[in-house]
């Protein structure tokens, strides 16, 4: 499980190792820099800003870039209900039972939920089992570093404005092995990364207006409001978190308490509170 907590304290130490290679590196660069001729270290600043200017189209930007989305005006995504739009329910809303996940698009051991009982859960919708409620932060972008977590979250909401299937295509194919990255790698700042992994769902291949949205950070502020109802989330310290009925399932892990990881631990799990 990736844990949200930790963040706001403390790195680990290969984070702090790592840091600090990079603090080093950035030294070495710099002396290496000044070598170079007042004149070619000009040119090189003046392509270097294009280089960030063509980069920051194509990404979900820096921190100024988030901290100018807050000060958007919100669109909602279709398909959420809510004031600000971060009710996300998959499935019939009139069933008895509520499924809530509790995600970051960052987080590996969400991929391995995703790529493991996704399925079952998904068919569990359709057979009227439960609906599913999603509440999506972004924690690991500010333990980590980057925007992927925001990025992939905007481009998300605008899957779903397309509809709640290519939402769910959409989660699946983010979380899929062959397309998820390591956490500590930001590959899903990149909105061309995020639109290829699109091109893979039929509802999305293709949809000029989902890749405009996606472009131009249309669901940007929502984004920020999703993960502001994360934050705020009772009893959720990590993710991937699971609850039915609002009562959190766990099973025994080799590192204590966690989420179930199979669909048969899944399912032993949630059918008595079903049966309630």
């Amino acid at each position: 499980m990736s844990k949200r907590n930790n963040w706001d304290n403390k790195q680990s130490a290969r984070e702090r190792l790592r840091a600090e290679r990079e603090r080093q590196a950035k030294k070495d660069k710099t002396r290496r820099q000044l070598l170079v001729g007042g004149g070619v270290v000009a040119v090189l600043a003046i392509a270097a800003g294009i280089g960030v200017a063509v980069t920051q189209m194509n990404s979900g930007g820096g921190s100024g870039y988030w901290q100018a989305a807050a000060d958007k005006t919100l669109v909602k995504p279709a398909n959420t209900a809510g004031d600000k739009g971060t009710d996300v329910i998959i499935g019939d809303k009139n069933a008895k039972h509520t499924l809530e996940i509790y995600q970051d698009m960052r987080c590996p051991i969400c991929s391995v939920f995703e790529q493991n009982v996704g399925d079952t859960i998904n068919k569990d919708i359709k057979d009227g089992k439960f609906k599913v409620q999603y509440t999506i932060g972004t924690f690991l972008d500010k333990g980590f570093g980057g925007t992927g977590s925001k990025t992939a979250l905007s481009a998300l909401g605008a899957a779903l404005n397309v509809s709640p299937q290519a939402f769910s295509g959409y989660n699946k194919a983010l979380y899929a092995k062959e397309n998820h990255p390591e956490e500590t790698k930001d590959a899903y700042a990149d909105k061309d990364t995020l639109l290829k992994v699109a091109d893979q769902v039929p509802e999305l291949k293709g949809n000029a207006a989902f890749q405009k949205n996606v472009k131009d950070g249309t669901f940007d502020k929502w984004a920020l409001e999703m993960s502001a109802a994360f934050d705020k989330a009772k009893d959720v310290s990590g993710t991937p978190t699971i609850k039915l009925d609002g009562k959190k399932i766990e099973v025994d892990t080799p590192n204590g308490k966690g989420a179930p990881m199979t669909p048969e631990q899944f399912n032993q799990a949630v059918a008595p509170l079903l049966k309630s």
